[in-house]
């Protein structure tokens, strides 16, 4: 097909080709679009002047044999996200859909994809090197904890029998690796090229390496693997990381050091690629693929992250330093958006893994990395912090005065801590007035300062001063916009206690959340290290856990406390939580009383209200009772009565 990597043999054929040098095999639909880590890899390697031909989804032995075999290797990834986190809610229970898949039909791809593949492949064509990336094989690239299978597991590498295991974004590394499996002693060749895991018998170990403790010991002794995720976590930086070698029975696993992440020339000839930035024609008969639709007419103009929150994989995987492209490279994009038919005139993001990173924190970390056990921004920023909205905002600028271009948006993470540094508001007023369609969302996570500080997040009063400033520059432009948190439950850290305390800081803020995410253990996190071991890998101090799934329900449905059919389990939880003075009908309560108990005391005010008792509504008033109806021989007021009918709304509800 025209202007896309082959996906058949008869694509092949229409190229004048008979054979490929590289086959690619995907967990994903083939969409050619640079937020597709596969489409990246088949376009540099193109580039590179191999033929290459993509497998997507293969379900049987004849898909793998498409293309026949390959002059140099396989190269094997899941697609963009773990096959387990594809297919498994935090409940372990089956998505329904895979946005990754044509009809968005769930099942596709199998658990556990990068080892599927990559056996099969050995099985099939035993003589043909296999490299696997990725992100599910760059978290899984030493032993880890796995949340499905609630054990240790060795390195990815080792699981499913590849001979080289590429980490990180992969660009660079990909092309040196292509370039030595093109000559007989291949494997001796990359062992010298750094962001690669290779398996070594002892005898080849690098210089000057750091090891930590093995699959066996890991998988035996809590505190020897959260000692392990922090050597882990120390020796990503590309400027002075180490190499690290983990024992796995009589093997050692080897991680070369990383490598530097592109610079801006790098990264913009990346996205000069040819990508036709659509999926695969051969999806057209079944509606295309729906994981393009919130990429397509946005705009990725960074990579990295300083932030570095605990839960999240960027940091182990794309890196702490950010790199960005260029003003000349995001103007074109954008000209090249406007000329698509389908373009409406809405920019919907521009944006990466946090939108307003465009570069270093600091100066220092240009030279000599970033500092080893400290956060640029969390518990609190570091003095040497620039933070600096200059550039971004002059980019954003100019994308809204291009021609055919109604709206531009910033719709991924903002990290609001960094924005309030900024000693120049022109950014915030400027996203306020011209860049929020509505609501814009944020990620506080939390309100506990405790569990922030587990998140790696800023304390809540940083989010506190960002709200308030946001809704006082909206009401000055004369907007009506709102903030949409994102909130994590059951986080490491987060006790009963600090999901109340969460609760009753939602309803100060009027904020009703509609989506939850309950803290999930995906592989190769810190939090995820403090899930399993109950410590945290840099202090080593025990972090507290909910692990059953009573207590992790109950730390979710406080978060949706106003829903009425949460009522009883919200009761539930505060008196698990030794909170039942927020059950009630005062302004500070969260759920009313069951109505089981306000029916009995309904009855016993009735009853004794000759004798002086006080009725339901003197009771609530006085707060000797706390009612939930009113006594039938007590004509209702008017505030009675509208409270009856808001019951009655609620129920219908």
């Amino acid at each position: 097909m025209a202007g896309f990597i082959p996906l058949t043999r008869e694509e092949m054929l229409a190229q004048g080709w008979h054979y490929m040098d590289f086959v690619l095999i995907s967990g994903d639909a083939y969409v050619d679009h640079p937020s597709f880590g596969v489409a990246i890899i088949a376009r540099v390697l193109e580039h590179a002047g191999y033929k290459v031909g993509i497998v997507a989804q293969p379900q049987k032995d004849e898909d793998y044999l498409e293309f026949g075999r390959p002059r140099y290797a396989f190269m094997v990834s899941s697609g963009n996200i773990d096959s387990m986190v594809n297919h498994y809610t935090v409940a372990k229970r089956k998505r329904s859909e895979d946005l990754y898949t044509p009809n968005k039909k769930a099942g596709r791809r199998p658990d556990r994809a990068v080892i599927v593949y990559t056996q099969a492949l050995k099985r099939l064509f035993p003589e043909i090197p296999v490299v696997i990336g990725g992100v599910e094989a760059s978290l899984r690239r030493f032993a880890h904890y796995d949340y499905w299978d609630d054990k240790v597991r060795p390195s990815i590498l080792l699981d499913s029998g590849a001979d080289l295991l590429s980490y990180g974004m992969g660009e660079r590394q990909t092309v040196l690796i292509a370039r030595a499996l093109t000559r007989k002693n291949w494997l001796e060749e990359c062992r010298d090229v750094r962001g690669v895991c290779y398996l070594d018998d002892g005898n080849h170990l690098p210089q000057n390496a750091v090891s930590c403790a093995s699959f066996e010991k890991v998988a035996a002794d809590k505190v020897a693997y959260a000692n392990a995720t922090r050597i882990q976590y120390e020796e990503q930086d590309y400027i002075y990381g180490r190499a690290i070698v983990q024992k796995h029975g009589t093997q050692f696993l080897v991680q070369n050091r990383p490598q530097p992440p592109l610079t801006r020339e790098e990264l913009d000839a990346v996205w000069e690629l040819p990508f036709q930035k659509r999926w695969h024609p051969k999806y057209d008969s079944c509606g295309g693929i729906a994981a393009i639709e919130e990429v397509e007419f946005s705009i990725m103009h960074n990579r990295g992250c300083f932030g570095a929150c605990n839960f999240c994989a960027i940091a182990f995987h794309q890196g702490r330093h950010v790199t960005s492209r260029s003003e000349e490279s995001i103007l074109k994009e954008a000209e090249e958006m406007v000329k698509s038919p389908r373009f409406k005139g809405y920019i919907h993001d521009v944006g990466g893994p946090t939108a307003n990173f465009r570069g270093p924190s600091c100066q220092k970390q240009i030279t000599q990395g970033l500092c080893k056990g400290r956060k640029c921004l969390s518990p609190t920023p570091c003095k040497q912090i620039k933070a600096d909205h200059r550039e971004y905002l002059q980019i954003l600028r100019k994308l809204r005065a291009i021609k055919g271009v109604k709206k531009v948006f910033v719709r991924s993470g903002l990290r609001f801590d960094y924005m309030l540094l900024d000693p120049d508001e022109t950014f915030f007023k400027e996203l306020v007035q011209y860049h929020v369609s509505g609501q814009l969302k944020v990620a506080p996570e939390h309100c506990s300062n405790n569990v922030l500080a587990k998140m790696g997040k800023p304390p809540i009063e940083a989010y506190e001063k960002f709200q308030k400033r946001f809704f006082e520059l909206s009401r000055q432009c004369g907007k009506e916009q709102y903030l949409v948190p994102y909130l994590m439950s059951s986080h490491p850290g987060s006790t009963l206690q600090d999901a109340v305390t969460l609760a009753v800081f939602l309803k100060k803020n009027h904020i009703h959340p509609e989506q939850v995410q309950d803290f999930y253990p995906t592989p190769g996190t810190v939090s995820t290290c403090m899930f399993y071991t109950g410590l945290d890998p840099f202090s080593m101090q025990p972090v507290y856990v909910a692990k059953t799934p009573q207590e992790k329900a109950m730390q979710r449905v406080l978060l949706q406390y106003y829903k009425p059919e949460n009522a009883p389990k919200v009761r539930a939880a505060l008196k698990a939580a030794g909170r039942e003075d927020l059950i009630g009908f005062g302004k500070e309560c969260l759920v009313r009383p069951d109505a089981r108990f306000a029916a009995a005391n309904s009855k016993t005010s009735a009853k004794n209200g000759a004798k002086g008792v006080p009725n339901a509504r003197a009771a609530h008033q006085t707060g000797k009772g706390r009612q939930a109806g009113f006594s039938k021989n007590t004509a209702p007021t008017g505030r009675q009565k509208q409270n009856q009918a808001a019951n009655k709304k609620r129920k219908r509800g």
